[in-house]
Formats: C-alpha cells, structure tokens, sequence
C-alpha cells in the first residue's frame, strides 16, 4: 500500500514538479527535442506512456520553442485488447493520433513454441511498424517511455547475460540511420511514475493479453534492484555510473590505447594468451 499521505495535494505537486523537472532535464542534457519538431509518442496503454504523454504536453505548454506531437498506438490484435481505450482517451484530450492496425498476435503466435515469452519478437515487429509509419509522415523524433529502472535493468541484463556494458541511450539514431528515439522519462524513477498513475487514474491497458509475460530474467533483476532500494543511495549511484564511464579504468582496447602504457608486455606474452582476451 502507498504511504497514506503520498495523495495529499502537497505531495502529489512535489510529485508532478520531480516528474516536470527530471523529464525536461532529460530533454536539455540530450538535445532531444528541437522547434519544429514532429514528435511521435508511442502508446501503449501502460503508465510510462501515458505518464510521457502527459509529461510532453505540459513542457509544450511552456516551452521556448515550437513542436508537434503525434500519439500513435499500434494494435496488434490480440485476444480480448480493448480497442476502444486508447481512441477514448486521446480524443478527450483533442490531440492528434492514428491508431495503425497490424496482426503481429498472429505471426509471432506462430512462430514463438507454447509457453515461451513472446516479448522479444513482438518488440521487433512493433518497432517495425512504428518506424514505417514515422517514415511516411514526417516524424523528426520517435519517444518511448522508458524509465530510470528500464535503463539500470538492461545494463545489468547485457552484463549478465551479454558480457557487455550495455543500457538504453536517451537518445540514439536507428541503425539504418532514419529514425531518431528519445527516452524523455531517463531520469524518472518507476516508482513515482506509479504514483502519478495512480493519481491521474489513467486507463491501463494491461501487457498479458496475449498470456506471455515479460522475461523472467528481467523480472528477477526488477526484484534485485528493489531490494537494494532499501540501501539508500545505492539505486542513484548505479544510474549515476552510466553518465561517468572512465574507459581507462576497465579494459576495452578499443575505447582506451592501453599499448601504450604496457607496449613492453608484448615481448613476452603468447600471442595465444592475448587472443583469448581480444575477442
């Protein structure tokens, strides 16, 4: 249960000016909204989206420069999605939004073997779609929801799992270089975007429609770094890390010239015992 004064008027403010600062700090650090830009955000019907959704707005509302934003929802049709939400909300709202519809359900519900997680295909199609539709119509800026957590939990998932430290940039141009992709919420933490959806009671749309949950790895680490909430510091200075890399004190030959500081090493090392850490 939430702390029984977190609603209070007094703190849901101090609640909106921490989200209002950190998004548009987020946005000043990494450029990443420009005047004249076309913003799409992508929805989908979770509370980080919509939390960006209204976040943008409101900086709109005051910035010193000019933009556009688009909000657009893709359908993947699965079993049972509540189709009608979404139109409902956006329209109350007055703001500009397409609704693409596209039966990813079914390909990837084909291709994915029963009971296994459906997340990481269905991401790829998704994102497909989105940058198709980006591409026709102008879209300068792609923003998805991704929080503080999401960030610190990829890092430790490519750590794990991938060998390399690796999160997810702010900001970052697509690999065939079309598309720019914006994280406005980098620097919210999840837990008072919980709180702010709770408080604008927003219409979630739940992400097990189609019965597969989210990676179970990811869960865990979820669970790691709520645990370490309880050491105070330890979640701010991990996500402070990622802003202050010292490539001379790890050991990637490529971000740091490490020859020449111990060129002596290589008359005697094996060229075998070099090999095995080069690759």
């Amino acid at each position: 249960m939430p702390n029984a004064g977190w609603n209070s008027s007094v703190n849901q403010k101090k609640l909106l000016k921490r989200l209002r600062r950190n998004t548009g700090q987020a946005i000043a650090d990494f450029n990443m909204i420009a005047d004249r830009d076309r913003v799409m955000v992508c929805m989908s019907g979770g509370k980080d989206s919509y939390t960006l959704l209204d976040m943008l707005m409101q900086l709109r509302a005051t910035a010193p420069i000019d933009f556009e934003i688009i909000a657009v929802n893709l359908d993947q049709k699965q079993p049972g999605y509540p189709e009608h939400v979404l139109p409902e909300y956006l329209t109350s709202l007055g703001l500009p939004f397409e609704i693409i519809e596209q039966d990813t359900y079914s390909i990837v519900a084909d291709l994915i073997p029963e009971g296994k997680t459906m997340c990481s295909l269905c991401s790829r199609l998704r994102r497909g779609a989105l940058y198709k539709y980006a591409a026709q119509h102008g879209i300068t800026k792609i923003a998805l929801g991704h929080h503080r957590e999401d960030i610190m939990e990829t890092l430790f998932l490519n750590m794990f799992n991938q060998g390399s430290i690796k999160a997810m940039p702010p900001i970052l141009k697509s690999d065939d270089g079309n598309h720019i992709v914006i994280r406005p919420l980098a620097y919210c933490a999840e837990k008072d975007i919980e709180k702010y959806a709770r408080w604008k009671n927003f219409p979630i749309i739940p992400c097990n429609l189609c019965g597969s949950q989210d990676n179970l790895q990811r869960k865990q680490i979820k669970a790691m770094l709520k645990e370490w909430e309880n050491h105070p510091g330890r979640i701010e200075n991990i996500f402070r890390s990622i802003f202050h890399v010292i490539p001379s004190h790890l050991a990637d030959r490529k971000l740091f010239d490490f020859d020449q500081i111990g060129d002596s090493a290589k008359t005697w090392v094996p060229d075998s015992v070099r090999a095995d850490y080069q690759s």
